[in-house]
């Protein structure tokens, strides 16, 4: 048994067929091909699974595609719908704030939550606001700095650097 699921994901209305206990993250990538959320544990914990509905970050993996119905999802892929990089996305690669890359969509997609909230959080206030999410690489000072870079970025409504988005 299925049903229809009426969503809008990164500005493009789409309307997927799923069995009621299929989970966002999975429609996103097994049905939509949106295979920049990553599935890191399946149990709420790592974060790699970060969107954004109706403009908040949730853990797509703790949300079911039918609870979505009706919403509006982003996912990293929407982040900066004209090809190039969003401001966040160009702080990660400026200041190195990924290595493997494997949270770095869920990372982007938290700190996108807490910048539209508070434009010139603290370190510690962006550090409480990705404690959700996991990262097996850097040791997480790199993406401190760039989530502060990306707030004084967007904070000045200056462009993205051209080299960021060659």
């Amino acid at each position: 048994m299925t049903e229809q699921v009426r969503l809008t994901v990164n500005g493009v209305p789409r309307d997927v067929e799923v069995e009621p206990r299929r989970l966002l993250v999975q429609t996103l990538r097994e049905d939509l091909g949106l295979t920049g959320t990553h599935v890191g544990c399946d149990t709420s914990q790592c974060g790699a699974c970060t969107v954004h509905l109706d403009g908040r970050a949730v853990k797509s993996c703790t949300v079911l595609a039918i609870q979505a119905d009706g919403h509006v999802v982003t996912t990293i892929e929407g982040m900066a719908p004209d090809g190039g990089l969003h401001a966040i996305q160009a702080a990660f690669w400026a200041k190195h704030g990924l290595q493997c890359g494997f949270c770095t969509p869920g990372m982007i997609m938290s700190a996108a939550d807490l910048l539209e909230s508070n434009p010139d959080p603290t370190d510690d206030e962006i550090r409480h606001a990705i404690e959700g999410n996991i990262c097996r690489c850097t040791g997480y000072h790199n993406i401190v700095a760039a989530i502060r870079e990306a707030a004084s970025t967007l904070r000045a409504g200056t462009d993205v650097p051209a080299a960021a988005n060659a």
